[in-house]
């Protein structure tokens, strides 16, 4: 049996645009005859052809696009991250980012839209057949602000506004402009690295506040600390938990000295005004989505 090399699964999918597991088990079945394995896939993908649309889409990009005072994401799925540096299946999530500018945040508004005469439905269809793969688009969000500006971030970015992370933050303001985007710009950068809960403890779901209370109390219970001593405790590892998951409490990664909130006031005195966080949306492709063992 040929050894099939990492070199020669690439040459594959760039040759054919097949999935990875796809391209080794074509070369495995041809016994590493690239050729051949071109002629398996396409035999392979005539026979499923019809079946695309059940195959799972983990993968792919988060598109960011910005207006003024507003700002969207939106999370489109492939089967493979290889679709991710196609140029058709960029252009197409950059699409759909625009179109939801207008068209709002609901997934299926976003499909009835237009993208010159055609639906963005109707361009998702296309690329399927096109490129071969699944496609779906998943989910949409915005962030707006009255006045100030919605700053991007994207991480893993591979191209402009386009990467495996995004994040958006808007910042109320009437301060300078651009040093308000700069300061939410590193805000977004601390959204993407903690993947904060809420903005402040209020934010929190009550639900989750209520079982991390008694995990800490259960937990010291078993020590046999008396029940005035629990309630302290339990207070204090609270404020640890909010300094984790709630954004405003975390310590500011570009200076661990300060926290969010005393970066917030310095930042204040350089844009000239208060400034307000309005809200943040942070997405990271295929959250949530199971996928299976063997799917690339």
């Amino acid at each position: 049996m040929a050894n099939i090399t990492s070199q020669m699964v690439k040459e594959l999918r760039e040759k054919t645009g097949a999935g990875m597991m796809d391209c080794k088990g074509a070369l495995a079945e041809t016994d590493g005859d690239i050729e051949a394995a071109v002629d398996w896939l396409r035999k392979k993908g005539l026979a499923k052809a019809a079946k695309k649309a059940g195959r799972v889409a983990a993968e792919g990009l988060v598109g960011v696009a910005l207006a003024p005072h507003k700002g969207i994401l939106v999370e489109v799925n492939s089967e493979t991250d290889f679709v991710a540096r196609n140029d058709h299946f960029q252009g197409l999530v950059k699409m759909i980012a625009q179109a939801a500018l207008k068209a709002g945040t609901d997934v299926a508004a976003i499909k009835a839209a237009h993208a010159g005469s055609a639906t963005i439905e109707d361009a998702i269809a296309s690329a399927i057949a096109t490129i071969g793969e699944n496609m779906t688009l998943r989910r949409a969000a915005s962030v707006s602000v009255d006045r100030g500006v919605v700053p991007s971030y994207g991480h893993a970015a591979i191209a402009d506004r386009l990467g495996r992370i995004g994040v958006l933050v808007g910042l109320q303001s009437s301060g300078d402009a651009a040093e308000l985007t700069g300061f939410g710009r590193k805000l977004a950068m601390q959204v993407a690295a903690t993947n904060p809960q809420a903005l402040d403890a209020s934010g929190l779901d009550p639900a989750v506040v209520a079982r991390e209370r008694e995990v800490l109390a259960e937990k010291f219970r078993a020590q046999g600390k008396p029940a005035n001593v629990i309630e302290k405790i339990v207070d204090s590892g609270l404020r640890t938990f909010y300094k984790d998951v709630c954004l405003v409490d975390q310590d500011y990664i570009h200076d661990p000295g300060k926290s969010v909130t005393q970066a917030l006031k310095e930042a204040e005195g350089k844009v000239g005004a208060p400034i307000k966080i309005g809200g943040f949306v942070r997405y990271a492709l295929g959250e949530g989505i199971e996928k299976p063992a063997t799917q690339a």
